[in-house]
Order: structure tokens, then C-alpha cells, then sequence
């Protein structure tokens, strides 16, 4: 499991590999200089609910992942983030859909 940091606030922990997806997309935002909101549901062993942060350039931002190796990623899955982020919603973090094999 491996979190964000932003600004001085509670860490944010997130599964490594859709951090690494999320990590792409808003590095490319924020280098972009573009504000926008992540919003996600509470994982297991926290209070249920979902959460909302506004992500703007200026406030410090870290990434850790437990893994030390960085997972291959899926450009549908950076894609549909992508999408999501550009929407007046913000980034709203969806499960990774994996393209079935063709027969």
C-alpha cells in the first residue's frame, strides 16, 4: 500500500499500482500548471466513506510505494484518468479495466 503526501496533511494510502497510475497523471497535470480535485473511496480498515483534495502546484507533493519496483502501466488505465481529470469532477480514482483477450 503506498501514499501520497500532500502539504502537511494526513498521508493518503493508495494500492501501489494505482498509485503509479496516478502518480503519471497528475505529475502531468501539475507540470502542466493545472489545479484539479483526486477524489477516492476510504480503503478497508478506515472509516467507510470517500474523500476530495484539491491538488494545486504550488503545495508539496510526495509519492512512496512499498514496492521498489515500479509495475508496467496500463495507458487505457492513464487514459480514462486522464479523462477524469480534465472533467469538472476531477480525477475520481476507477478500477484498472483490463481488455479481454482476443479469441
Amino acid at each position: 500500500m503506498g501514499t501520497i503526501q500532500y502539504g502537511s496533511g494526513d498521508e493518503i494510502h493508495i494500492e501501489d499500482r494505482a498509485l503509479a497510475h496516478l502518480k503519471v497523471v497528475i505529475a502531468t497535470k501539475l507540470r502542466r500548471n493545472e489545479s484539479f480535485t483526486l477524489s477516492w473511496r476510504h480503503p478497508e480498515g478506515q472509516p467507510m466513506g470517500r474523500s476530495t483534495i484539491w491538488l494545486h502546484p504550488s503545495i508539496p507533493l510526495r509519492f512512496t510505494f512499498d514496492e521498489p519496483e515500479a509495475p508496467q502501466l496500463n495507458p487505457k488505465w492513464i487514459q480514462d484518468l486522464m479523462q477524469s481529470a480534465s472533467s469538472t469532477g476531477g480525477i475520481s480514482l476507477i478500477d484498472e479495466v483490463l481488455d479481454a483477450p482476443e479469441s
